[in-house]
């Protein structure tokens, strides 16, 4: 028997109602603010991807590669922000009112080992603000970041924030963190032994055990700031205050692409222990330039809707059900389920949702099958109806049911 790859999920019906109530949270907060749909191909060029994260990181490390029938080496996507800048240069989006506001919601490959919120294919939501440097627009993305997850019913969550500087002063840093790093060098997990050569800032993202009392010892990047990523990130603070946005400042948050400067934030559940982020995102203004455009600020963010969704149901979190069918027809003998067929298309075309009977049930097991998808309503047609073009009407709530003209039944659900 054929299964689902390992790392990936079937969305069954019942799940979809956890989808639906995110996505339309998330278009509506993002038609509030401005930013407007995006969608881009589910595999791009390979190096798109290379150029955004350099050899040696995680994401290249995980991604699925392959070539097709032409050669050309391609990857499925493994992050949105990329595919967003490449959409932004290509089609010439700088030449718009800037900044570019955009949203998307889109899936995502990592070949990594699956856990809980850990899939191979995930699905995120994110919003990508492109062409200004004004810290307001750091606060703007990440107040419609808060209000995404409060209008989801989540509470207990953390916010964090961080600045990891710019080309100017985090050269610097990274010189003194690996000068830290060197002494513990053989105590570190074989992971961070890695990232002390290729990438030092992700040291301070290790959640191993043996490192977290290294880490609590390393220096503190805002230590090293410049005067206008200082400047900066008090702004992001002070702006966050105003709207009234509580944030905890966490000097080793950092992010896992190296992309990203100066603002970093995350949201995750509080709680011992904790270390899967819901969302997470930054300032990225070096990247548009490395991808062959001029120099251009952005930021954004991205939510992993699985972990959303997990902590949905950890919260107990009720979530309005799909919309479910208003009316069952049943029929008894050949003449009434020709006069089934007609009566429930023109119940949908009245914009009513209805099921036919379908099959050779007995009457006793089409009303059970009514019972059982829950519609309020339940049309009977026999031979005696057919003869005098009338159905019998019953509602599933009280019980009660009426003989009433074919052409009359539309009206009657719509006025109840």
């Amino acid at each position: 028997m054929f299964k689902a790859p390992r790392g990936t999920r079937d969305i069954l019906p019942q799940e979809r109602t956890y989808w639906r109530y995110i996505e339309e949270k998330a278009a509506h907060l993002c038609q509030l603010y401005g930013y407007q749909p995006i969608s881009t191909p589910v595999f791009e060029d390979y190096q798109l991807f290379a150029h955004a994260a350099p050899d040696g990181t995680d994401i290249i490390k995980e991604m699925y590669v392959f070539k097709d029938r032409s050669g050309q080496e391609l990857a499925l996507t493994a992050e949105g922000t990329a595919p967003i800048c490449r959409a932004y240069l290509e089609h010439g989006l700088f030449n718009l009112p800037q900044p570019v506001k955009l949203y998307y919601v889109t899936s995502a490959f990592r070949y990594e080992r699956p856990q809980a919120g850990r899939y191979r294919q995930h699905h995120q939501f994110g919003v990508e603000a492109i062409g200004d440097a004004d810290p307001a627009l750091d606060a703007e993305v990440i107040e419609l970041m808060h209000r995404f997850l409060s209008s989801l019913g989540l509470s207990g969550l953390s916010l964090e924030i961080n600045s990891i500087g710019c080309r100017q002063c985090q050269p610097a840093y990274v010189e003194a963190l690996k000068k830290y790093y060197v002494a513990f060098k053989n105590q570190l997990c074989p992971d961070c032994k890695v990232r002390l050569a290729r990438n030092p800032l992700r040291l301070l993202d290790c959640k191993e055990a043996s490192c977290q009392e290294i880490i609590a010892g390393a220096p503190k990047i805002t230590d090293y700031l410049c005067s206008e990523c200082q400047t900066h990130f008090q702004s992001v603070q002070k702006y966050l205050t105003e709207l009234g946005i509580a944030c905890q400042l966490n000097h080793r948050l950092v992010r896992g692409l190296d992309y990203y400067t100066r603002t970093v934030f995350e949201a995750k559940p509080e709680g011992e222990g904790v270390q899967i982020a819901l969302v997470g995102g930054g300032r990225y203004d070096n990247l548009i330039e490395e991808l062959g455009g001029k120099p251009t600020p952005a930021i954004g963010f991205a939510a992993g809707i699985e972990r959303i969704i997990i902590t949905l149901k950890d919260q107990n979190i009720a979530i309005p059900p799909l919309p479910e069918p208003v009316v069952y027809v049943a029929y008894l003998g050949a003449e009434a389920k020709l006069e089934t067929i007609k009566l429930v298309s023109r119940l949908r075309h009245e914009g009513i949702a209805a099921i036919q009977a379908i099959g050779d049930k007995s009457l006793k097991g089409q009303l059970r099958q009514a019972n059982s998808l829950g519609v309020k309503y339940t049309v009977i047609i026999g031979e005696r109806e057919v003869e005098n073009k009338t159905a019998v009407l019953r509602d599933m709530a009280s019980g009660e049911q009426k003989n009433i003209s074919l052409s009359e039944i539309a009206r009657l659900i719509k006025k109840r």
